[in-house]
Order: C-alpha cells, then structure tokens, then sequence
C-alpha cells in the first residue's frame, strides 16, 4: 500500500533546510528507503517565498498572490516522500525514521486506490 510522508518542519535554516537536520542526515535516509525498495517518489520543495496562491472566486475569476507564507500554521511543509509498504505500521515506522521528525512533524496518509 502506498502513503505519503508531509514532512513539516517547525522552523527553517537560513539556507531554507529543515532545523536540527543535515543534508547528510537526508542523504542516508533516502538511501535508506531506496535500498530497502519502499521508495515510490519524494522532493524537497523550494524556498517557501518563491510560491504561489490561486484562487478561483465565486464569479469564476482567478486570483493570484505571490507575497506569502501562505500556510496558516507555525510549520513549513519542506517536502514529501511517496512510500510503498505492507501497512501503516510500516509506514509510521519509516515516518519515525526520517530527519524531518525530529523538529518538526511528518504526516501519514494513504494514497487512495480508486481501483480497488
């Protein structure tokens, strides 16, 4: 079964990374997950101030603010990992294992089959 990994961070680096992680710390853990074959996709995402926000009101009319952070919360979302596992223990053991875990949060949610 497949699941995603939100990896949240409570603050950023001046460099953009995730507080208390290396990007040694990163490296291993993505070896890891690709030694043992549960690795489906994954990306760190860029610097939060390079996103955009769309909008579509009512009217049908888009809008678009590029001034964020837009996330209404005290955690960045830095990245994500696609996982490809026997079951949820397994995915919040590998959530357990990733860096971002440490500072921040990684959020576990199953990707839904709607073929099944």
């Amino acid at each position: 079964m497949k699941y995603l990994l939100l990896i949240h961070a409570s603050a950023a680096t001046e460099q953009g990374g995730a507080a208390g992680c290396e990007p040694a710390d990163w490296m291993a853990y993505d070896k890891e997950v690709r030694d043992a074959g549960v690795f489906v996709s994954g990306e760190s995402l860029a610097d939060l101030v390079t996103a955009t926000k769309v909008r579509v009101g009512a009217d049908g009319e888009r809008s678009i603010t590029t001034d964020g952070p837009f996330a209404e919360t005290r955690e960045l979302l830095g990245g994500f990992y696609v996982l490809d596992v026997p079951d949820l223990d397994a995915a919040l053991d590998w959530a357990a294992r990733c860096p971002g875990s440490r500072d921040g949060s990684v959020v576990v949610r199953p990707i839904a089959d709607f073929d099944a």
